[in-house]
């Protein structure tokens, strides 16, 4: 970590988007080089103009490439567009309109030219699919020009098909791989026009009135709870006033200020700018007022994220939060299914496994990657979906899907209707569930690989671990497979009573990653990850 982590950005910190935005135009991408290319990673392409990954050319070759795409899967319906308030979205969201337009897709842009939070696009998409009236017009898909929590000089750009959730590998490397050959043949199949020919939806408002179907808003407004909510300069800017007029709430925008440089922001753990609300070296402006309100939350640039800060706890540990949420919901939500379950990537804390027991709820463990939870939040089989990198979606009081990405919006008021009903904060109730199931120290750390090594851990089976004990406990699983679905989990995890283990290849460093946790203390915990490097290079010889 950075000796200049948490303190606020300088100068010398912000980007010139004058600059970045002209190389967006200007630079073309090198189709044989693989840094130049389209990528998919679990949230969209991501890249920076500045280093010709993320430019005019991209952005138009992966439009066609959806377009095409969704001609072959019959998709005829409108396709819904927005995009957050990173400097190379409008340029981007600008390119797609071009390309959407000029393949005559209906599309539709806000009504009001506002920025557009990934969850209230997943909101709308879903929605019209499921209105019989508008579904007979044709199925919609959708796109969010995002790199969510990315550095300011950073662009991304998603796909959310049909079910309004991430799209899956299969639909994203099918992209990938047509966009690629559009860029490598100069664009000639790539089809512009003026993109004047588009239709308007209000985003906004829909989501807006449509919170009082799955949060509790009179039992908040009732309470008088003082709620503090910064967008960060995000796409939820818009949002969080409505939310306080439409609902007579005591809620206060922290602040309303947009800048696609970000200057506001304190740096993040490397120094970097990085709109991360999980972080305390990002949200330390944000920590500043945690004893002003009696819950203060923060959200990422796209609003898929959410920090949870409470005046006796400051900034919540993501994984804290979600344990406290599922126990929360799991006796307030009597309209779900009664085997609805409880969803959770395998690198979350098994605090959610142990609270999921005390519930008498299955627990649902899938690979890394909001997409896994979508079949179950569509068909109400999953009650609550959470990643422990601060994403979560769970389902309306009656139990039907309210989105199938991630809402940080919706995890900031569950926050406030948790304070609200219960009386104590989320911090304080995860110190109930503390002294009922133990205290787990959890840490994600990077150890150094080689890309070969990266490959190999990416396919590495689970029966190629030879150790039987992990940190002086027996090893009780070698998982390469998530329990819930079976699905290949891109490295392995290892199990024992009181701790375990996940490594990952990194999709863009020289690294893979360790997940550990320990229910035993600190100390454990160190020999946890030690003994996760020893056997993870033992297997990978």
């Amino acid at each position: 970590m950075t000796d200049r982590a948490g303190t606020p950005a300088q100068a010398s910190d912000l980007i010139d988007v004058h600059a970045l935005v002209r190389a967006y135009y200007e630079l073309k991408p090198d189709a044989a080089d693989a840094a130049q290319r389209v990528a998919f990673g679990t949230s969209g392409h991501r890249g920076s103009s500045l280093k010709t990954s993320f430019n005019d050319d991209h952005i138009a070759a992966t439009t066609q490439a959806i377009v095409e795409y969704r001609t072959a899967q019959g998709v005829t319906g409108p396709l819904f567009i927005g995009a957050d308030t990173h400097a190379l979205s409008a340029p981007a969201m600008t390119t797609a309109l071009e390309v959407l337009v000029g393949n005559k897709v209906r599309v539709l842009v806000d009504e009001f030219d506002d920025y557009v939070p990934t969850p209230a696009l997943s909101h709308a998409i879903l929605r019209w699919n499921n209105n019989p009236a508008t579904r007979a017009e044709g199925e919609a898909d959708g796109i969010v020009v995002t790199p969510s929590h990315n550095p300011p000089s950073d662009g991304g750009f998603k796909y959310n098909p049909p079910h309004g959730g991430p799209a899956d590998s299969d639909a994203t490397g099918w992209i990938a791989k047509r966009a690629n050959e559009l860029i490598a043949g100069g664009l000639r199949e790539v089809l512009r026009a003026e993109p004047s020919a588009v239709e308007q939806y209000d985003f906004r408002s829909r989501y807006v009135e449509d919170l009082e179907n799955i949060i509790d808003m009179a039992a908040i407004k009732r309470s008088g709870i003082h709620i503090g909510a910064d967008p960060l300069g995000g796409a939820s800017v818009g949002y969080w006033g409505a939310i306080r007029d439409h609902y007579g709430l005591n809620l206060t925008v922290v602040n309303p200020a947009v800048d696609p440089q970000w200057g506001f922001m304190t740096l993040d753990w490397d120094g970097k700018i990085r709109m991360d609300p999980s972080s305390p070296s990002a949200m330390a402006s944000v920590l500043a007022h945690q004893h002003d309100y009696d819950i203060l939350t923060g959200n990422d640039a796209d609003a898929d994220r959410h920090g949870i800060v409470t005046p006796d706890g400051g900034l919540m540990n993501p994984n804290h939060f979600l344990a406290v949420a599922i126990d929360y919901l799991y006796t307030h939500r009597s309209g779900w299914r009664a085997d609805a379950a409880i969803g959770k990537t395998l690198v979350s804390s098994s605090m959610i496994d142990r609270v999921a027991a005390a519930l008498g709820r299955r627990l649902w463990e899938v690979p890394v990657g909001f997409k896994w939870f979508v079949p179950g939040l569509v068909d109400g089989s999953v009650g609550f979906g959470g990643e422990e990198s601060a994403g979560a979606s769970f389902l309306r009081f009656d139990g039907t899907v309210w989105t199938t990405d991630k809402d940080g919006i919706l995890l900031c008021l569950l926050a406030a209707e948790i304070r609200a009903v219960t009386g104590k904060s989320p911090s304080e109730l995860y110190a109930g569930l503390v002294a009922k199931h133990g205290d787990p120290v959890y840490e994600r750390v990077d150890a150094a690989a080689t890309p070969a090594q990266k490959l190999a851990l990416g396919r590495l089976d689970g029966d190629a671990i030879t150790a039987t004990t992990l940190a002086g406990e027996p090893i009780t699983a070698t998982l390469s497979r998530a329990p819930g679905n079976d699905a290949a989990i891109g490295g392995v995890k290892v199990v024992s009573e009181n701790a375990w283990f996940a490594a990952r290849p990194s999709g863009t460093e020289d690294v893979y990653k360790i997940y550990a946790e320990s229910f035993l203390g600190e100390d454990h915990l160190r020999q946890v990850q030690a003994e996760a490097r020893l056997i993870v290079d033992a297997a990978l010889g």
